[in-house]
């Protein structure tokens, strides 16, 4: 039977569901409010990028920011908002995209952020990749340090209350009395 999750979407089916109760502070934005996210765990994802998942779902969080299948699936991004009307205003990617994904993406949204994550590998990426990406001005690319990826990891559990509180760019992640604090850095701006 089909695992269905809050916005109706079908997930995969040997997915672990977290449920999450995402309380967002983002004084850098003035947005404050609380979602409640079931998230499906691919069996191939890991607890790490799981949290990154979650922590790139706080930074841009909106009323109509939507968890997707994310790597069930290769045409949706691992989070994306939609307008009223149905055109895609922001498609968030986690990884380690291609030139051409990054292109063909950026092309379907008004704007795409890429969380990339990885330390060594990230940064071979980005050297590969980065000067492709100067022509896409709707583009911004957002590295989570190796270091900031362990203590993340080390929040996840399957039932999680989660405070994240922004302020100048700096991400204070709370579960329970564990806090981490995670600070993204910004390799390329959108326009």
């Amino acid at each position: 039977m089909p695992i269905v999750n809050g916005a109706g979407q079908t997930m995969a089916q040997n997915a672990t569901i977290y449920k999450v109760e995402l309380s967002v502070s983002d004084m850098d934005r003035h947005y404050y409010e609380t979602h409640k996210l079931t998230v499906a765990k691919h069996p191939s994802e890991t607890e790490a990028r799981l949290m990154v998942r979650i922590v790139a779902f706080a930074l841009n969080a909106h009323e109509h920011l939507e968890m997707t299948k994310g790597l069930s699936t290769d045409d949706e991004p691992d989070i994306w908002q939609k307008s009223l009307s149905g055109e895609i205003d922001l498609w968030v990617a986690l990884g380690l995209p291609s030139e051409k994904i990054i292109r063909q993406s950026s092309n379907k949204a008004a704007k795409m952020i890429v969380y990339p994550y990885g330390g060594k590998v990230a940064e071979v990426w980005w050297d590969k990749v980065k000067n492709g990406t100067t022509r896409f001005d709707n583009v911004q690319v957002v590295n989570f340090s190796e270091a900031d990826m362990a203590a993340l990891e080390k929040l996840a559990s399957r039932a999680m209350k989660i405070q994240v509180n922004i302020q100048d760019g700096d991400v204070m992640v709370s579960v329970d009395e564990h806090v981490v604090y995670v600070t993204p850095e910004i390799w390329k701006r959108a326009a």
